[in-house]
């Protein structure tokens, strides 16, 4: 089985990184892939194993990501392919759709975000024209891969075949991997409580949120911090907000940081308040290391996550937000029962042998 794969994660590129990883072992499953990998730095064709190999588009721009990527499935994919893989319905698998047809292949799309809440199609005028090519392209796939059921009950009220989407979210180790030695609580001995964020730091994940929530938390108890870890286009405003409140002494921004198992092992309180997600693997990482989760109703959520082992809001509820971090943060019981279950749950989950395993069979399809 040979398979072509469209991608916008530029990190398959890195060398050592958690995708390129990844890529390695979906090499296992095929005889050969080839993975197509926007970009808009010069980056070189490489063989990532002796099965995979990544061809990145060294595009102009990332309006000529699709253009880019036809080019290069017309010049360096010869021979029979028997499966495109695309990583979204938007412009990857406008693409995918387009090389599939010339090379007559069967075509597999992926869902890797919950493209039909209502948030992301009010997030931009391009999230919207992106729905828009969804809903065109998802009935023309052989295969919708999706990584949670909240996304597989959207397309199926949307009107596409159940039988047709299947549920495989994205591998998360459940040992952490190896870290430098970081205790949050010695690095800012000044906090009694640590709230812990991950994540980008972008419009969709609403930190805003969570530092309007937060500053009602740190006006009732100033030996409460919380840590953000992420980089991203929001840095300047948020850190704006904080000044506009005066949290400077309770809020610190630690950047982007590569391996978070010790933030997460260190921290006391992990906190999300997305508008969306697709899945929310540091909703995972967070529940391996035991740390009470506090969430809006995103992604994963209702179906490993659940108000049984984490306390979940609704999306945009600041109130909330205040009322659960005071809750956690007056009783440690709790906090320790919450982290227990949550762990529990979570290592119940299929290793990647299984994960692979089930991609073959998609592949297969």
């Amino acid at each position: 089985m040979r398979v072509l794969m469209l991608s916008t994660d530029a990190s398959i590129l890195e060398s050592a990184s958690e995708s390129q990883s990844r890529m390695k072992d979906y090499g296992t499953l095929a005889e050969r892939l080839d993975i197509i990998v926007c970009t808009v730095s010069p980056h070189r064709e490489f063989a990532i194993s002796d099965r995979v190999r990544a061809i990145p588009t060294n595009s102009r721009s990332k309006l000529w990501y699709v253009l880019d990527m036809l080019r290069i499935a017309k010049q360096s994919i010869n021979g029979t392919v028997d499966v495109v893989t695309a990583q979204d319905p938007f412009e990857t698998g406008l693409a995918g759709w387009l090389i599939r047809r010339r090379l007559k292949s069967k075509l597999q799309l992926q869902v890797h975000t919950d493209f039909l809440s209502p948030y992301f199609g009010r997030m931009s005028f391009k999230n919207f024209i992106r729905v828009n090519i969804a809903k065109r392209l998802l009935p023309k796939a052989d295969s919708i891969r999706v990584v949670s059921e909240r996304i597989k009950r959207s397309l199926v009220d949307l009107g596409l075949p159940e039988e047709k989407i299947a549920v495989l979210p994205i591998f998360v180790s459940l040992v952490p991997n190896e870290a430098p030695e970081i205790d949050l609580h010695k690095k800012y001995s000044q906090f009694e409580t640590i709230v812990f964020m991950a994540s980008r730091l972008e419009p969709e994940k609403n930190i805003s949120l969570a530092i309007r929530a937060f500053a009602d938390v740190a006006r009732a108890n100033s030996k409460i911090g919380l840590v953000i870890a992420g980089s991203g286009s929001e840095q300047k405003h948020l850190e704006q907000l904080v000044a506009m409140y005066q949290l400077q002494d309770s809020v610190v921004f630690e950047g982007f940081v590569r391996n978070l198992a010790q933030y997460f092992a260190s921290a006391d309180i992990f906190l999300n308040t997305s508008n969306y997600e697709g899945y929310g693997r540091t909703l995972i990482e967070a529940a391996v290391a035991g740390l009470p989760i506090i969430t809006t109703d995103v992604g994963l959520v209702g179906e490993i996550i659940n108000q049984e082992n984490s306390i979940v809001v609704p999306v945009g509820d600041g109130n909330a937000l205040t009322e659960a971090m005071l809750r956690l943060v007056a009783d440690e019981a709790v906090r320790a029962q919450l982290g227990a279950v949550a762990r529990s749950v979570v290592l119940q989950l299929p290793d990647k042998e299984a994960l692979l395993e089930r991609q073959k069979q998609l592949w297969q399809m």
